[in-house]
Parts: structure tokens; sequence; C-alpha cells
């Protein structure tokens, strides 16, 4: 089928830039690859500063393309990753929390894969979603073509985990990272004669602070020339392992970019680099106050790199303030394809500024997470306690200048009100989405122990719910629940993802949504041990994950509609029923 890409948007920029374009370019369809890292700081690259660590690939980026020095994220994972898919704030998406469904984003919303998918571009992603697990908030259902990796915000295993591929539960092949890029360079290889968006969204350096012998080995009990700001306290052995993880994405980094050069497509591809928020602790950055959580400059400032050899000059730096909500009218427009989202966006595109023929109009960055607010405008932020900084003099944010600027800060503190009444007003008092099943868009529909809620005695394995399991199930009375809607009649097979001690052998699980029941014997015992500390590099806060056993529970038919999924045992021999870590439904197609 032919696949039309649209090229006047990206000819009539070039134009206006004083840079005309011929319809025949190659420049009016570029490749696109955006790598998003996970928890790194604007200080964990040697082109930043930091002289603890080397990160050559990373630097050529920044050296061969612009690297933009004002660029912010929000200050947590998924909060930055729906601003990148949406061009709008995040809690404009439906994004408030970072698990148990407050990362999704709404269904309404379009993300830049659907207008690259649309536009004729083939799409995947590889790596940590962290915006929904159930068709639709599901890659596949956001304009994703293929996915591989996980949709949960934390994975508690690096080295061959159990992943996703497309829906399909799969075993991971080695250490995360690498495996995320050799499914990155294979899709690469594939589409090598047409254009493609990739986004590479890789899971490290956040916890657990796992990573091979051969990165890790350097920063083993080395000293730190570079250390954190005064106003936090380092934990060296932590930072050492970032670093070690950092080192490890640079490599993973080059790698592409010489998947590239051998296709000879690097001219013609663009690169994105940015992270998703600050360190995910107290190490070098740049003396900048905050960290992960802290909507201060430590806790959003990312560097933004974007290289393009054949369409953007490199070798320069750019003080435009930007930000995540900004990529996805940046990337269309550089692609020249539409930016027509179903929703207005709150970014602005950053080509002119590309192209050498921008003006720094007067704009203004919100930051915000857990109640906290920040206002970034011109060289200024007001922080959360409404103190005035003039970063440009003062990035460590040390000296309140409210006192001396007063109108700056009236300024600031009127917009920081209009953001408060205008836009986190869209925030719902509670989230009362439910979790799709069984949507016809897709084969799969998953229901991990992150989106159910337990009763009675049973608890989770962790208190944060990304990557957990139910665990001391020990009454009869007791039960798991998740909130669903059934989107479309169907029948499904359904497997159960779980542990079991030999003792406890012969409890009777039952499955029931409404007036659909299933019941299944537990007749083989599965009791592996936790694992992860054998890999740790520094004791996790998070908990241990172990291996579950996929058992099929059978076959079930269900009715469209909303209601309550149960999970129940009803008998129990032994002094506990079962660990429970997922269940999977799998649609059972019509005869």
């Amino acid at each position: 089928m032919f696949r039309f890409i649209y090229l006047f948007p990206l000819l009539f920029i070039m134009t206006s830039c004083g840079k005309p374009e011929t319809t025949g370019s190659p420049r009016a369809h570029p490749n696109v690859i955006v790598i998003l890292s996970d928890d790194q700081g604007w200080g964990d690259f040697s082109f930043t500063g930091n002289r603890n660590l080397h990160t050559p690939n990373i630097d050529r980026i920044a050296r061969q393309g612009v690297y933009f020095e004002n660029f912010y994220v929000q200050p947590v994972c998924s909060p930055t990753r729906a601003e990148f898919l949406t061009g709008r704030y995040a809690v404009r998406s439906g994004v408030f929390d970072t698990s148990e469904g407050g990362e999704r984003i709404d269904i309404d919303e379009t993300t830049i894969a659907d207008l690259f998918k649309n536009a004729g571009y083939s799409t995947a992603a590889y790596g940590k979603w962290h915006s929904g697990t159930q068709f639709p908030y599901h890659p596949n259902g956001r304009g994703f073509e293929d996915f591989y990796g996980f949709c949960s915000g934390h994975w508690g295993n690096y080295f061959s985990p159990m992943l996703e591929h497309n829906g399909e539960i799969v075993q991971g092949n080695g250490y995360l990272p690498d495996d995320l890029t050799n499914h990155a360079i294979g899709f690469i290889e594939e589409n090598r004669d047409k254009p493609f968006f990739l986004y590479l969204p890789y899971n490290t350096p956040h916890d657990p602070l796992q990573v091979p012998d051969e990165w890790f080995d350097k920063f083993d009990n080395t000293s730190l020339e570079m250390k954190a700001d005064s106003r936090g306290e380092e934990n060296p052995e932590f930072t050492r392992a970032v670093l070690a993880m950092c080192e490890n994405i640079d490599w993973n980094v080059g790698r592409i970019m010489e998947k590239l050069e051998e296709l000879d497509i690097d001219e013609n591809t663009i690169i994105v680099y940015f992270n998703d928020n600050g360190p995910n602790s107290f190490r070098w950055n740049g003396g900048m106050k905050g960290r992960k959580g802290s909507t201060d400059e430590g806790g959003t400032r990312s560097p933004l790199l974007i290289r393009w050899p054949q369409g953007i000059e490199g070798g320069r730096k750019l003080t435009r303030l930007s930000a995540a909500i900004d990529l996805l009218p940046t990337l269309t427009g550089l692609a020249g394809i539409p930016s027509a989202t179903k929703n207005p966006l709150d970014g602005i595109s950053l080509v002119p500024d590309l192209m050498g023929c921008g003006e720094q109009t007067d704009r203004t960055v919100f930051n915000f997470w857990n109640g906290r607010l920040s206002v970034r405008k011109a060289n200024y932020r007001l922080d959360q306690a409404n103190q005035l900084f003039d970063i440009d003099a003062d990035r460590a944010q040390r000296n309140d200048v409210q006192n001396a600027m007063p109108e700056i800060h009236s300024r600031l503190l009127a917009e920081r009100d209009v953001f408060m009444n205008e836009i986190l007003s869209e925030l719902p008092e509670e989230d009362e989405r439910t979790y799709p099943l069984g949507h016809p868009g897709t084969e799969f529909t998953h229901l991990p122990a992150r989106d159910g809620q337990p009763h009675g005695a049973i608890r989770r394995s962790n208190r944060w719910p990304n990557c957990s399991f139910f665990t001391n199930w020990i009454n009869t009375e007791d039960e798991i629940t998740w909130d669903v809607e059934v989107v479309e009649d169907g029948k499904f097979e359904v497997m159960l993802y779980y542990t079991c001690q030999p003792s406890d052998t012969g409890a009777i699980i039952q499955l029931g949504l409404k007036d659909s029941f299933i019941n299944k014997t537990i007749t083989e015992s599965f009791d592996p041990p936790l694992r992860g500390m054998g890999h740790d590099r520094v004791m996790r806060e998070n908990s241990y994950v172990k291996d579950f056993k996929p058992l099929s529970l059978g076959i079930i038919k269900f009715e469209k509609g909303q209601g309550k999924l149960h999970l129940r045992a009803l008998s129990k021999p032994g002094s506990s029923v079962i660990d429970v870590r997922l269940l999977t439904f799998r649609r059972i197609p019509e005869e």
C-alpha cells in the first residue's frame, strides 16, 4: 500500500529560514531516533563537565549537533514521558502519578508516534514505556507498530527478565539495555530503505543498580573527583554504580551510531537525546539544587541534544528556554509532517532555532509534581516556596532576589496562579478510569499486580506498586480485585503467573467477573528464590523479584461492560494460597 509522506510543512520552514529546499531532497523525510535515559542527571556526562566518567558517543552527538542548555523535563518519569509523547503538560493528559493507573495518558490524546505512523513512517519503541499497560494505553495502541520491553515504571531485574513483545510474554536476552539496543539495531536494519521513527527509552540508570562487571570494574573502589553539592549527602557506592550504567548507555548509543553509518543513513537521521528527570541520588550535577522529585533546577534540567548532519548545522549551544512539550512540534516540523493533534499543544516548535533563524520570544515553562509547582521564565525561576532566583547568575539557587525584583516576582506569581487555575484544575479529585480488558485492537490484555487491589491480609511485595507481586494470601476470605471494563464481548484464555510452596498445593482458585467464573486447582508447586541480590551493586529500596510460573485457568466468556474482576481462593489446604504476579487474557477468535 502506498504511504504518503507530507513534505510541505518542512519546505515552508526551510524556505522561511532562508534555506530553500526542493521536493526531491531526502531532507524532507529524515529518520528519527529518540533516546531517553531513566534517572540520569544533567551532570552524568563528560560533555557537561563530569570528570568521573567518559561518554564519548553522547559527547559526539552534543559536539556535532545542537545542545539546548536550558531544556526542562518534569521531576519524575511518567509525566516527562507523557509530555514528550503528546506535546502537552502531563496533567492535561491525565497523568498525575507513576503507578496504579495514574501514569496513563488519556486515550483521546494524539501521540507523536500516531503522527509519524499516519505520515507513513515505520514506528517502534523498545524499553520502559510507563504510560499505560492495557490497550489502547499500550504502546501498540499509541502509534508504535512494534514494542519490546516493559510497560511498568520500574523493573526489578535487568538480566534476561520477563518482558513483552507486542503483548506476548517473552524472556529477555542478556543485560536489558544491551538487549533493547539489539532490537533497535534490528529495526534500523529492517527499515533502512524507508523512513522510520524509533523511540528508545532505556531503563537505566534507574535502580536496581545492576550492571555487568565489564562496566562496573572500572569504577569499583575508585575515588570520585567530582562530588555532590554540599546540600545533599552522597552515597559513593551508589554513584559508582550509576556511572558504570551511564557508560554502558553511552556504549549502546555508539552501537546505534555505528549501525547508521554502516547502512549509510547516518546523514539523514535525526538523533535526539534527553533525560526524564534529575538524578536519582545526590551526586555531581553542576552544583544545582535538587534531584529527582524536586521542582528545582537539579530535578528538572536535562540536556537536549539534536543531531541531523544533513539538515542542521551542528556544533552549537542554544540558550533558548525549552521543554519536553516542545519535542512533538519540533520533530514533526523537522520531518515535514503535520502536528495536527486532537487537543491543543502546550509546546512550541524549536525548528526556527535549529535552523538559525529563531527569535528569543518570551515564554514560560512550568514544573509540577506532588503538589509542588515551580515556574521558569527568561532567566528566572520562581520556586515552590515562591522564592525568586536569577538562574543565569545563580543556577544553584542560593540567593533569593524577589525583594530586588518585585515586578518580576509578581509577574511569575500571577503566571503560577493561572497555571494552577486553568491547568492543574483539569486533574480530577479521583481517577475514575477503569482498566480496559479485551479491546478488539489487540490479542492480549495484561492485568499485573501493580494495577490490582489486595484485600484482607494480602499485601504487596513492595510498598511501591511498580513491579510488585501479591503475597501473604493466608485466608480464603481474602481476595484480589481489578476495576475493569470489558470493551467488547468475547471469549478469553486466561493465564495466571503464580508461585506456590509445595506444602500449599491443592488450593482452588476462582476468577470471576459478574456472572462469569472459572475455577482451577493448583496442582503444581513452584517456589523459586527471590532474585536480584546477586546482581545488585548497592542494596535496593525496592523489593526483590522472582520468577513466576504460567498456568492456564481455562477459557472464560465476558460481556461488554464495567465491573470488578475478582481472584479468590475457594479452598486452602496449606498455610497460604499462592503469590500472584500477573493475569493475561488472550482473545479467542470467533468461529
